[in-house]
């Protein structure tokens, strides 16, 4: 898998991902996770696999609940982030925008518009480059789309980290900040390519960060470098 450059975060993208860290981090207690957030340094390499199966990146999930995408012999629709106020259907919706693409039907730019479209109106806990970080680069992206490489997703699970949850019994009113929720989703992301159709699966699991105000419905805040359990 070729690495992913990003550009070096200036200020305002520290200070944002500063903030949508201490958000989740007020519910969290100090999560590792979280802290690892906080003090990476704006440099990640991407997630996008190759053609080829990967080692799985968890155990394998139990009772799948929902398919994502079409078909191997159908072509995927841009992701369209769906309108509820619950962070949970919305984390499985954004892992499954996460780990599908199809380079057959559309180009990396518009899938990285496309996804952008799932982050909050709130600049300060939007944290694009997380998002960026999952999608091929540019070189990349042209080299899978000569092989028609395309990826659908199947989600198993999603929940709140125990953490997250025994935070927010002890003190329920922590979260009204930034209405900021993790959310951990596990799946199967299946691979194809041209000539080979069924390609290959591998397990997947994320941690995301999940904005979801009464006011409005519920957006994509960022991804986080390590999984909450």
């Amino acid at each position: 898998m070729a690495p992913r450059s990003t550009n070096p975060g200036g200020a305002s993208r520290v200070r944002r991902r500063a903030l949508l860290g201490t958000a989740v981090l007020v519910v969290l207690v100090v999560l590792a996770a979280l802290a690892a957030y906080l003090t990476r340094d704006g440099r990640s390499s991407s997630k996008a696999p190759t053609p080829h199966v990967s080692s799985a990146s968890s155990s394998s999930p139990t009772t799948p609940a929902s398919a994502s995408s079409p078909p191997h012999d159908s072509r995927g629709d841009l992701p369209v982030p769906p309108s509820t106020h619950d962070p949970i259907t919305f984390g499985k919706a954004a892992a499954a925008a996460l780990w599908s693409y199809d380079t057959r039907a559309y180009s990396q730019h518009e899938l990285l518009a496309a996804l952008h479209k799932w982050l909050t109106s709130e600049p300060k806990y939007a944290d694009t480059a997380s998002v960026d970080a999952l999608v091929p680069s540019p070189v990349l992206w042209k080299e899978m789309a000569a092989n028609g490489q395309f990826a659908t997703a199947i989600v198993n699970e999603a929940h709140f980290p125990d953490s997250f949850t025994q935070a927010l019994q002890a003190d329920p009113g922590a979260i009204t900040t930034a209405y900021v929720y993790a959310v951990t989703v596990s799946g199967k992301q299946s691979i194809a390519w041209n000539g080979s159709p069924h390609g290959g699966a591998e397990n997947r699991v994320t941690t995301l960060a999940v904005q979801c105000r009464p006011s409005q419905p519920c957006a994509l805040a960022g991804v986080l470098s390590a999984v909450a359990p």
